[in-house]
């Protein structure tokens, strides 16, 4: 006899859950601070070879640090927007995050120098978009879910116009190639300094979040309901999609745009809790880092030449939300 869906999700215990995708996320990193072009041995750097503690800091401790941070970032604010927002197909693009960033790199590139102003444009640009989407859902008084997704898409499509006025103006040669592949993303370049630059408020807003994830859980509820239960719908839904925007600012702001990472990683920790708590938006990030230090994996090691780190996530998306779609059919 078969068992019952009950039973099966009473058997998926959420703290094994996240052990266990904490260390895959463990054996991830390891691997990454040793896969690369330039080979590094345990016995060297335990030596003290110059060259290879150089490689070591400044190259893959970098990145397999925001590989493993990143990610978690991206898959808790996923986790975040979903709930928020009661809508599966919520991400860091439907609230104008992304596309704000995408046109404030642009602008960097093109009328700033140095990586640095790059980072703070892309920055200010994914929070100048967030605040337009919300501006914009606020001028409806039904506080309907709906209104935050379609002005994030109408927002979407202004600052896609507005980058490709920018392209236009870019030199071809050197400025567009900078900006195209900022749009693909990539954690090559990331250093050590810029991550511990923006740490502070990418902790900060993780910490905020999960202090939150009561009230958080609570707007997943029908509005009526969580006003019966005393919690400010509007005011607490606005603070929270601002803590998750500044989570997702300080990750985008340094690696360019890493699609589908908000996407998959909530859906498949619901998936395998068949829970919405505080455990699944824990683990929610673990798979979050996951993919993304798996992805990068990839991006260095498939091709002679360093990938796009998008393309790996996307090809892992694509084929998931179509399984999804598939299933919600067939009503499973």
């Amino acid at each position: 006899m078969r068992p019952s869906t009950a039973s099966l999700t009473a058997r998926r215990d959420p703290v094994w859950l996240c052990a266990a995708a904490g260390l895959l996320l463990a054996a991830l990193a390891l691997c990454s601070l040793f896969v690369g072009k330039y080979p590094l041995s345990p016995e060297k750097l335990l030596a003290g070879d110059p060259l290879q503690l150089r490689v070591f800091w400044t190259l893959r401790f970098s990145r397999t640090l925001m590989g493993v941070l990143g990610g978690f970032c991206l898959g808790t604010a996923g986790f975040v927007y979903q709930t928020v927002l009661r809508n599966p197909l919520a991400s860091p693009d439907v609230i104008g995050v992304s596309s704000g960033a995408s046109a404030g790199a642009a602008a960097g590139i093109l009328f700033c120098s140095g990586t640095g102003a790059v980072t703070a444009s892309a920055f200010a640009g994914a929070l100048g978009g967030t605040a337009v989407v919300l501006g914009l859902s606020s001028l409806d008084r039904s506080g309907k879910n709906s209104t935050v997704v379609l002005s994030g898409i109408a927002v979407h499509a202004l600052a896609q116009t507005a980058l490709m006025c920018l392209k236009l103006t870019a030199d071809p040669e050197r400025e567009l190639a900078s900006i195209e592949y900022w749009i693909m993303g990539s954690l090559n370049g990331v250093s050590l300094g810029a991550i511990v630059w923006n740490l502070p408020l990418c902790l900060g807003s993780l910490l905020a979040l999960f202090l939150l994830h009561r009230q958080i859980v609570l707007l997943s509820v029908e509005e009526g309901e969580a006003r019966m239960l005393g919690v400010h719908v509007s005011r607490l839904r606005l603070l929270v999609i601002l803590t998750a925007a500044l989570t997702v600012s300080s990750v985008v702001s340094l690696t360019g745009l890493i699609s589908f990472i908000g996407l998959l990683a909530p859906h498949g920790a619901r998936l395998l809790t068949g829970q919405n708590r505080a455990s699944t938006m824990w683990l929610s990030g673990l798979l979050g880092g996951v993919l993304l230090c798996g992805a990068d994996l990839l991006a260095r090691s498939a091709a002679a030449v360093e990938l796009p780190v998008s393309i790996f996530t996307s090809l892992l998306g694509a084929p998931f939300l179509i399984w999804l779609v598939g299933r919600e059919r067939r009503g499973i």
